[in-house]
């Protein structure tokens, strides 16, 4: 028997409990304060309202007008959810639709009883309970407590009415005899980072009777509600890709590679500061762009003006793509991102645009600024190979930038070893040459291609990027410190070359 599902009011989450809650059954959800539990308990009231379904939200410890305060501060209106406060001071006859109540005085069963009636005389499809530490305070005993709450789950049943009870968690610990009694337990949480935002997370603890996505799923509060981001699993879906070959739109760089950058391939361009990684990344951007494809660059560390003014200098028409949709930028802010957040935002990014251009180029400039922006998430390589696999299955071609620490010689390191998770990687390097400094470029692996196995000059002009004839008489390769000393004639004039 299949049983019927309702939203929660978020869709990521509605994915996450693989079709939402159940309905007809009581839910538990805790958390601290602050975590968002009223906010949650809104949106799951509004999106039945918008459903044409009753709800009602019981509170015990905020005031009616404190709740409307709340859902104004996020754009919504509570229009059609009834209120039913069980502490209010405005109404000591107790003869209107609120009654009052002191702990001290009051039984819990008087309290649960008022609810019940409302229930009976609305027949609502939709209730929460705010919070259950009052309601605690109200039983005056663990006991008293429990067989409350178990009569309060006895009356709901069979009422074609679902549950969310909220717990702050004022006792501390878990209260496993409530998560016992409950249908679903869905556990808000919160971290404090050395810098940014504190970090929220959501977790599906129990869901009888149905599977979901287990651990953290990240969470941002913001206006507008409550935002959901899943954590990544992985993609069952098939494998798009055929194998096409895309071009650099330099025919020396897709001789050096071998032919090209196979779709649904992952490439890591690697180098120290300046040597010309983002400018390669944006070389293939731009070119997609020109074949009437999408691409999306994803910004950790350069501003807009910076980026469009350096590919100006290079030539590349960065601002024309950009302005007519076929570039994406994302500036994402360091220290504010959470990494699941950033693996939604990609999947979102590559989907067909409104004019049918398909996605084929990503770029992520950097990994350092990946791995800086979020300094206290563990696993991200691990969640970065999520994200490639998605891509990769879905034909687009994903290049990161990683900058090496130091400039050249046995210092330089980078700061995480990806190197096994793409397909090719391109090497720059700077190299000495009759007392002056030139870029060398060389690929150094390529998966799906018989590359060279030749290092060329590269060179940053007004006139784009320039690729060289493959060089010898190279002299400390290996060692790390690179220099010519072959004839000076074969190499680029360094008057057609620009710094980065």
């Amino acid at each position: 028997m299949a049983f019927e599902r309702i939203s929660t009011g978020i869709e990521t989450l509605d994915e996450i409990l693989h079709g939402g809650l159940t309905r007809d059954r009581l839910y538990l959800v805790e958390g601290t304060p602050g975590t968002g539990k009223t906010t949650f308990g809104l949106q799951f009231l509004l999106a039945g309202r918008d459903r044409g379904e009753k709800g009602i939200y019981v509170t015990l410890s905020e005031t009616k007008e404190e709740l409307i305060g709340i859902a104004q501060s996020h754009g919504w209106s509570l229009d059609g959810i009834y209120i039913h406060e069980l502490l209010n001071p405005d109404d000591a006859a107790g003869r209107a639709q609120y009654t009052m109540f002191e702990p001290s005085e009051v039984e819990l069963g008087s309290t649960v009883g008022e609810v019940q009636k409302q229930v009976e005389a609305m027949k609502p499809q939709r209730i929460v309970f705010d919070s259950l530490s009052e309601m605690r305070l109200l039983s005056q005993g663990a006991l008293r407590y429990r067989r409350q709450i178990l009569a309060l789950k006895q009356f709901f049943v069979g009422r074609g009415c679902t549950t969310l009870l909220l717990d702050d968690k004022a006792t501390g610990g878990e209260d496993q005899q409530l998560q016992s009694l409950a249908h679903g337990v869905i556990r808000l949480e919160q971290r404090l980072t050395d810098y940014g935002n504190e970090r929220r997370n959501l977790r599906v603890i129990k869901h009888r009777g149905s599977d979901f996505i287990g651990g953290a799923h990240d969470v941002q509060l913001m206006r507008g509600g409550m935002q959901v981001f899943p954590r990544a699993t992985v993609d069952t879906s098939p494998w798009f890709a055929d194998g096409r070959v895309i071009s650099s739109g330099l025919d020396s760089l897709d001789q050096l590679l071998g032919g090209g950058i196979t779709e649904g391939s992952s490439t890591l361009l690697l180098g120290p500061a300046g040597v010309g990684k983002s400018s390669m990344g944006v070389q293939f951007a731009v070119e997609a762009a020109k074949r009437g494809e999408r691409a999306v660059l994803f910004e950790f560390e350069e501003s807009d003006n910076a980026l469009l003014t350096r590919s100006e200098g290079l030539g590349l028409p960065l601002r024309k793509y950009i302005d007519d949709g076929s570039i994406a930028v994302r500036h994402l802010p360091a220290g504010e991102i959470a990494p699941n957040e950033f693996a939604m935002k990609v999947r979102s990014e590559v989907a067909e645009d409104a004019q049918g251009r398909k996605t084929t180029v990503v770029l992520i400039d950097s990994l350092n600024g990946y791995l800086s922006s979020m300094p206290h998430e563990n696993f991200l390589v691990v969640q970065l190979h999520d994200i490639l696999n998605y891509l990769g299955k879905r034909g687009i071609a994903t290049f990161l930038v990683v900058a090496q620490h130091g400039m050249m010689g046995h210092g330089m390191g980078t700061p995480v070893d990806t190197s096994y998770l793409a397909d090719a990687v391109i090497l720059f390097r700077y190299f000495e040459a009759a007392g002056e400094i030139h870029r060398a470029i060389s690929v150094v692996k390529n998966r799906t291609a018989n590359h060279e196995r030749t290092i060329r000059e590269f060179g940053l002009s007004d006139q784009g990027l320039v690729i060289g004839q493959p060089l010898t008489n190279f002299r400390g390769v290996l060692a790390g410190t690179p220099e010519f000393i072959g004839p000076r004639d074969v190499l680029l004039d360094p008057r057609e070359a620009s710094p980065e």
